[in-house]
C-alpha cells in the first residue's frame, strides 16, 4: 500500500509555489499581483492539470497523485532534482532514477525555454525524445506529444515510419540518417550496453537494415547544428538556422530554429510561427 503524507505534500507544494516568481516560469508579473509567488491556477496550467485538481492537492483533500502527476508538478514548479525527489517521497513513491534517462527537465534549461515561447524551440533528450515544445515548434515540426513507446524517439521514427521523413527534402535523408545514428552512438558509448540507448539501438538493429548498415560504420559527427532545409506541407521549402544548447550532463539539449530576416524562408517561417496559415495552407486575412 502506498502511503502519502497529504498534509506535508500540500505544505510543500504551497511553499514551492510561493517561492517561484512569475518571471522564473516565463509569466508576466502584472501590476495587480498580490499573491506571493505564483497563483494556483498558474501552477495548474504549467503542470497540465485542472485548477480544481491542483487546488485539492494543496488543501489537502485531493486524490492520491500518481507518479505522472508528481512528475508534471515537478516540471511545472521548476523543481531541482533534489526538490523533485522530496516531492516523490512525500507522495509515497520511490525517487526516480538519477540518470541521463530521466525525462525531468532541469530548472536552468526550463528557464531558458520559458523565455522562448514565441520562438520555434524544443527540449529533447539524448534519445531524440521531445520533452517540451513551444507552439511555433509544433507548427513547424508537428506535435511530438502524440507519440508513445519507442516512437517517442525521433531516432526510432526516422527509421521505422516513412512519415517521419516527409518534412525533409529527399536529398537530405541520407545525411539525416547518418547524423541520427552518430547521435545515438554517442549515447550508447557513454551509457553502456545496459542503457536505454542500447535498448533503442537493439530495436533498430532488428527492424531497420539501413540503421544496421550505418551502425556498423561507427559514424562520428560534430555537435554543430548548421542550416537545415525543410519541405513543410503548408509553405513548401524552408531553410532555417539551428542553434543548440547542450546540458552539462549531455542528457538534454535545447534546440531553436530561426530564419534569416529578409529571406523568403523568413516570410514563410513567420506565417507558420504566427499562426497565419490554416491546415488547408491558405493564409488568414
Amino acid at each position: 500500500m502506498i502511503l502519502v503524507d497529504r498534509a506535508r505534500l500540500a505544505e510543500y507544494l504551497r511553499s514551492r509555489r510561493e517561492a517561484l516568481r512569475p518571471e522564473d516560469a516565463g509569466l508576466p508579473r502584472g501590476q495587480r499581483r498580490r499573491t506571493r509567488g505564483l497563483r494556483r491556477e498558474e501552477v495548474a496550467v504549467l503542470s497540465d492539470m485542472s485548477i480544481d485538481y491542483y487546488t485539492r492537492l494543496e488543501q489537502p483533500r485531493g486524490p492520491h497523485p500518481s507518479e505522472q502527476i508528481l512528475g508534471a508538478l515537478a516540471r511545472g514548479l521548476r523543481l531541482s532534482l533534489e526538490e523533485r525527489d522530496h516531492l516523490f517521497h512525500l507522495g509515497g513513491y520511490p525517487t526516480p532514477r538519477r540518470s541521463a534517462d530521466t525525462g525531468h527537465v532541469n530548472p536552468g534549461m526550463m528557464r531558458i525555454f520559458d523565455g522562448l515561447r514565441d520562438a520555434a524551440a524544443l527540449v529533447v533528450s539524448h534519445l531524440g525524445e521531445t520533452l517540451l515544445q513551444t507552439g511555433p515548434a509544433v507548427a513547424l515540426l508537428g506535435d511530438d506529444s502524440v507519440h508513445t513507446g519507442p516512437a517517442r524517439s525521433r531516432h526510432y521514427r526516422w527509421f521505422t515510419d516513412p512519415a517521419a521523413r516527409l518534412l525533409y527534402p529527399v536529398e537530405e535523408h541520407a545525411e539525416q540518417s547518418r547524423v541520427i545514428v552518430a547521435d545515438l552512438l554517442v549515447s550508447y558509448t557513454r551509457d553502456g550496453v545496459r542503457s536505454r540507448a542500447a535498448e533503442l539501438a537493439d530495436d533498430l538493429l532488428t527492424v531497420s537494415p539501413e540503421f544496421a548498415a550505418l551502425w556498423r560504420e561507427h559514424p562520428v559527427t560534430g555537435a554543430y547544428c548548421g542550416p537545415q532545409r525543410f519541405a513543410h506541407p503548408l509553405v513548401g521549402a524552408l531553410e532555417l538556422n539551428c542553434q543548440r544548447l547542450i546540458d552539462p550532463d549531455q542528457s538534454q539539449q535545447l534546440v531553436v530554429y530561426t530564419a534569416t530576416p529578409g529571406t523568403v524562408s523568413h516570410d514563410k517561417f513567420s506565417l507558420i510561427c504566427g499562426g497565419l496559415v490554416t491546415d488547408s495552407g491558405a493564409a488568414r486575412s
